[in-house]
């Protein structure tokens, strides 16, 4: 019987009109791997960043169909992406045969096929793809795919890096694989040139530049980041964080507690425990790669042991009405969709835990206009500072 796409769900992710559980890639990706699949013995396959449980539980279906691929190894980078995986593998009657695991090491070791859903971040490709040839098995397949739209040459750069052979599928419903193998780290073939890849390769072609994670120091700021691929910003500071942190010193300043919603890398949760001589900040992000970089950035400035880091679904892991303050820069793309319902599901949990009179202090794109959310979900709403292109509002909870 066919896998049921259309029975996977997002849920506990933001779910909504033209918000979809999958997509044409993760169908493309199964199809192009197919053969692969059905061949797997039992540990070897392997499936990075999958949004909500389709390439691992279609090569599930696939795999027991032809006694093939299971005992799956399976990293999704949000939390909320391993509990909708969790969710659908038990509703659909998958429940053992998909296993989710850390970025580390042993999630990849031995693998012969790694099925992959290609990042935005070029980062992110490169530390996956560089894990991938130090750990694999010496033969492992890797099948990466993605809308076109959201793929680029530099792509095909970045695997070049890792393997020797690269080909491209033919597009399929605006969606297109990419298909590496070869260890760089073996020995080339004997002078053969390389196969044809989907273009040229692009100009600035990347290089190695070192393991990740990586850091970067910010004099005018006197931070220092740290940061695994794919997180928002890498080890730079976005120029939206600048603008809210130039303004962050009248926010609740007699707070003995703070909270950094979304903390990405950590700057703003850093900045508060070094400029505030015993606050204590909880960070928090869904992301588990965030969430690293945030507790590196923390530990690369001397204030780790007064930030907490967890991966986390929001504020859930905090207590009704136990905050003063809470500070967040919020993201506005579900996946690749761009979306303000992850923004709203914050501002919910950001009210849950404020205590009255605390206040949540945001910075936001100006056009998307949050201001009447803000003061609908919170309450009260003044403005701090505006530019040309970003807000930066405080928010204060209702008695």
């Amino acid at each position: 019987m066919p896998f049921d796409f259309g029975a996977l769900r997002r849920s506990p992710d933001v779910e909504g009109p033209g918000l979809e559980a999958s997509d044409a890639a993760d169908r493309l990706i199964l199809d192009e791997a197919a053969a692969l699949i059905a061949a797997a013995g039992p540990g070897e396959v392997v499936v990075i960043d999958d949004a909500y449980g389709a390439i691992a539980l279609g090569a599930a279906s696939l795999g027991a169909a032809h006694a093939g691929a299971r005992d799956i190894r399976v990293h999704q980078d949000l939390v909320t992406g391993e509990r909708a995986l969790a969710e659908n593998a038990s509703r659909m009657h998958f429940g053992g045969t998909v296993r989710s695991m850390p970025l580390v090491p042993g999630l990849v070791a031995g693998a012969r096929l790694v099925l992959m859903r290609l990042p935005r971040s070029l980062d992110r490709l490169d530390e996956v793809a560089a894990l991938v040839s130090a750990h694999a098995h010496p033969e492992v397949v890797l099948v990466a795919g993605g809308r076109i739209k959201h793929m680029s040459l530099a792509m095909n750069d970045v695997l070049r890096l890792h393997f020797e052979r690269l080909d491209v599928s033919h597009a399929r419903q605006k969606s297109r694989v990419l298909t590496a193998q070869g260890l760089e780290t073996r020995p080339p073939s004997s002078g053969a040139p390389r196969p044809a890849v989907w273009g040229p390769p692009s100009s600035g072609a990347p290089r190695p530049a070192g393991p990740w994670p990586r850091r970067e120091r910010h004099d005018d700021l006197g931070l220092t980041v740290v940061a695994h691929g794919g997180v928002f910003a890498g080890t730079g500071v976005d120029i939206g964080t600048r603008f809210l942190l130039a303004h962050l010193a009248d926010a609740v300043p007699d707070a003995a507690t703070a909270v950094d919603l979304a903390c990405g890398s950590g700057v703003v949760a850093t900045w508060l425990a070094r400029e505030r001589a015993g606050l204590r900040v909880t960070a928090t992000d869904r992301s588990a790669s965030a969430a690293a970089s945030a507790r590196l950035t923390a530990d690369a400035n001397g204030v780790a042991d007064r930030v907490r880091v967890a991966q986390a679904d929001g504020l859930e892991l905090l207590t009704d009405a136990s905050e003063r303050l809470v500070v967040l820069n919020p993201p506005f793309h579900s996946d690749a969709a761009l979306h303000t319902g992850i923004a709203a599901h914050l501002f919910a949990d950001a009210s849950r835990v404020l205590a009255p009179g605390g206040e949540l202090w945001c910075v936001w794109n100006s056009h998307l206009r949050y201001r009447p959310l803000l003061e609908r979900t919170i309450g009260p709403t003044r403005q701090i500072a505006r530019n040309a292109k970003f807000t930066v509002t405080a928010s204060t909870k209702a008695a």
